[in-house]
């Protein structure tokens, strides 16, 4: 039967079968073919599209403004101080405006039954840029990422996650390795795990896909032999500034060092969905330098700059991978 996602939300991966997430990826594909070819795709002409963010981002505006303006669509930005979503007006009345002025809407913030309400008002689809719980777009960058450097054969490789397993990154990786057959391994403290009831869910998912789920705080279990080490920030955006002594305390073992990734398979890749804190050449990574003696968070640069390391393979992908999810529920 062909995929059709024409109008659909595109909210969480749980939602979409491996079908429909294989026909993503091959889409995603082929518009990076288009792009890096020079092809002109402007297949949404006349259409337009607006982003919410109440959380900022660098690749996520950037990855929807120019994948939609490439597809001919025009593109409203709404910064944190430029909608009154959630202040003077309700998030169901904001999405039944917005739904008659665009096709399409972006959101990136803080909860997820924010995106789901604007998905059930708006008429339109509305698409998941990041939430606390999910992070549907990004997992998709990674996928293509992992396909392109193991000739597109990606079942029964394995992906580990070490540090905060418990954010959205991991949650959401968990999903999408159980749901296209690669075995998923979070690695981390046990307080850092994803919740009991997910966990569940997607090792019941992996079992019908041949690949397996599993949580451990042993570092060299996890990654000996692994194909793929992803890590993520320590502290996410909207988090109280009093939790990294604590997260520096219980994540600093799941650092992903020169060592971890010599553990891991010969050929294997480092994935990071950045920003990362691999030095201090930035004002967080300077302030924590100082405070508390770290110059180096989830990742040591050796690995960040080494030639295993694919993040800005993956951080191009954002663009093809959202081009994808943007045509094929706008268009079908």
């Amino acid at each position: 039967m062909p995929i059709n996602l024409s109008g659909r939300p595109f909210l969480r991966l749980l939602d979409f079968s491996t079908e429909e997430i294989d026909y993503l990826l091959k889409l995603s594909k082929n518009f990076k073919d288009l792009k890096r070819t020079g092809t002109p795709h402007r297949y949404l002409e006349g259409k337009n599209i607006v982003l919410l963010f109440q959380k900022t981002s660098t690749r996520t505006r950037c990855a929807f403004e120019v994948g939609a303006m490439d597809l001919g669509m025009g593109v409203t930005y709404l910064d944190p101080g430029s909608s009154q979503m959630g202040k003077k007006e309700s998030i169901e009345d904001t999405a039944r405006v917005l739904g008659r002025f665009y096709d399409g809407i972006e959101f990136r913030g803080f909860a997820q039954t924010d995106v789901e309400d604007l998905a059930a008002n708006a008429g339109v689809p509305v698409w998941n840029g990041l939430t606390t719980e999910w992070h549907p777009t990004q997992m998709l960058a990674d996928i293509l990422t992992v396909q392109e450097n193991f000739n597109y054969d990606i079942k029964g490789k394995t992906l580990v996650f070490m540090g905060d397993a418990a954010n959205n990154v991991a949650r959401s990786l968990m999903v999408v390795c159980s749901k296209l057959g690669m075995n998923f391994v979070a690695c981390g403290p046990k307080e850092n795990m994803p919740d009991a009831e997910l966990v569940e869910t997607c090792t019941a998912i992996a079992k019908e896909n041949g690949c397996t789920v599993k949580c451990t705080d042993d570092v060299a279990e996890a990654c000996t032999g692994a194909h793929v080490i992803y890590t993520d920030v320590w502290v996410s955006m909207g988090e109280p500034d009093e939790v990294w002594a604590e997260r520096i305390k219980h994540l600093e073992k799941f650092r992903v060092t020169k060592e971890v990734m010599a553990m891991a398979d010969p050929e294997a890749i480092f994935l990071h969905c950045l920003p990362a804190f691999h030095d201090t050449n930035t004002t967080i990574g300077a302030d924590i330098a100082e405070r508390f003696g770290v110059t180096e968070m989830e990742v040591e640069d050796v690995v960040f700059e080494s030639k295993q390391s694919k993040v800005f393979d993956e951080a191009e992908n954002r663009m093809h991978t959202i081009k994808a999810v943007m045509y094929a529920t706008l268009c079908g």
